[in-house]
This record gives structure tokens, C-alpha cells and sequence, in this order.
């Protein structure tokens, strides 16, 4: 903390943001969350790969993707990182401690912008360095007869950083969502509603016109493929709903945080 701040007992986003991760990085479930998603996506990615046959037909050839297949794991990783977004907010609720920081930083707009610079700069990180060790992995649990993808192959590299960088929107979505509900039950039911219920109804429903403009969605056929999914979001435009998807929630848990009393 600065002497100024000290000195006019106000806050800005430096001094939020430290605070912020001190609560971040002393909270057991902080680890445990992220640990689990390491180990989950390099877990599924590897046993995914090791599994991968090579396409017995020209046509299956012509879409065979195991780039898709090495990042499989995200959707476990996906769900933990999203879950500890929304416990982010919802928990200072539980637990009343958001009285305390509401009186350090009245602004509750900005402890939300505070929650989501360290929450959201650390699983971008974390999501990166876990999307290139699975992929590394899983490229070398690859069976001899397969062939194996490089970073340097058409699409490889912009698939494995994106996947990566979906894990940080995620998180941030569920950080948006407890901020709106306030409550972790309701904000962890909208979480797995959008990003794995309410897909599946619209894939049962309309096919892929309505279902692939879901999370999930476009992880899986979006932005962590290398070769285009007939009837999907182009991978850039995928990204590019993510990120509105990831403002919008943010942007609503904002106002509404300014509308409520703690």
C-alpha cells in the first residue's frame, strides 16, 4: 500500500488489486482448484491421445484434428476454474467478509475490477503454461502410426494459446455470475446450465444453429481446433463471443453491485 493512499484513506486499483490477491492466494481452495485443473487436463489429455487412432479413410483424413483431441481436458478444467471464479465473490458474501472490504474500498466497482485483474491474470497464466504441457504430453503419448502435430503446423499454435486463454474467460464469466446472484448455489447452476445443460438441450433441439454459440461449443470446435468444424464459429469469432460473453457478465455484476446493499 502507498503512503498516499494511507495518507487520503483512499484506494486504487494497485492497492485493491494487492489486496485482492492476498485473499486469493490464502484461500486453500485457490490451490486445490488450480492443482486439480493441471492435473485433470494433462491427465485427460494424455490418456485422449494415447488413444487417437489414425483415420482409416481420405475423408477422415481431410478433418482429422488431435489437436481438438490433446485439449479434451478443458472441459474439465473448465468447470473448476469456473467454479472458483463464482466462489471469488460468492464466498465474501457467506462469510460477511465483504463488509470488511466494502469498508476498505466503498468502490465496489472497483473490487470487482480488482477480483477480476488478479483472478483473471492468474488463470490466464495458469491456463496457458497447462495448455502447452498438455499438448507437449499429449503429442508424445501419440501412437507411432499417428501422426503427430507441431506448433508450427496451419492453426496448431493459435488453438493451443486460445484454449488456454478460455480457461481465464471462464473464470471470469463465474466471477461475473456471483456477482449478479450473490449466491454460490444459483451462480454455480447458471455456470454449469450455460456451459454444459443448455447446449446440450439446443444440439438435441435445432442441431448446431443455437448450440454453437455456447461456451463449451465453441471451445470444442471453435477456438481449440486447428482445422474448421463444418456448421461452427470460425475460431477468431468464437473468441470474439467469449470475450462479450465475458463482458457482459462483468458489466452486468457490476451494476447490480452498485444497486445492493452488502
Amino acid at each position: 500500500m502507498t503512503s498516499g493512499a494511507h495518507a487520503t484513506g483512499r484506494y486504487g486499483l494497485a492497492q485493491a488489486a494487492r489486496m485482492e490477491w492476498i485473499k486469493l492466494s490464502s484461500l486453500r481452495s485457490t490451490g486445490w482448484a488450480l492443482l486439480l485443473t493441471v492435473v485433470g487436463m494433462v491427465t485427460i489429455g494424455v490418456v485422449t491421445m494415447a488413444n487417437t487412432e489414425p483415420p482409416g479413410s481420405p475423408s477422415a483424413r481431410e478433418t482429422f484434428d488431435p489437436t481438438n483431441n490433446v485439449m479434451a481436458g478443458v472441459a474439465l478444467g473448465q468447470l473448476l476454474v469456473g467454479a472458483l471464479g463464482v466462489l471469488l465473490m460468492t464466498g465474501e458474501y457467506s462469510s460477511g467478509t465483504i463488509r470488511s472490504t466494502l469498508a476498505a474500498i466503498p468502490d465496489r466497482r472497483l473490487v470487482l475490477t480488482a477480483k477480476a485483474v488478479v483472478f483473471g491474470g492468474l488463470v490466464l497464466v495458469l491456463g496457458e503454461v497447462v495448455a502447452f504441457v498438455t499438448f507437449l504430453a499429449g503429442r508424445a503419448a501419440l501412437a507411432d502410426e499417428v501422426a503427430a502435430p507441431s506448433l508450427g503446423d496451419g492453426g496448431v499454435l493459435r488453438a493451443v494459446v486460445l484454449s488456454g486463454a478460455y480457461l481465464a474467460q471462464i473464470g471470469l464469466m463465474g466471477l461475473g455470475l456471483g456477482a449478479i446472484t450473490r449466491h454460490t448455489a444459483t451462480a454455480l447452476g447458471a455456470l454449469v446450465g450455460i456451459t454444459f445443460v443448455l447446449p446440450l438441450i439446443t444440439a438435441g433441439l435445432t442441431g448446431t444453429a443455437v448450440a454453437r454459440f455456447f461456451p463449451t461449443m465453441i471451445a470444442g470446435n471453435s477456438v481449440g481446433v486447428a482445422k474448421p468444424v463444418a456448421d461452427m464459429l470460425p475460431p477468431w469469432a468464437g473468441f470474439g463471443m467469449l470475450c462479450l460473453y465475458t463482458a457482459v457478465a462483468l458489466g452486468v455484476g457490476g451494476r447490480l453491485l452498485t444497486r445492493r446493499d452488502a
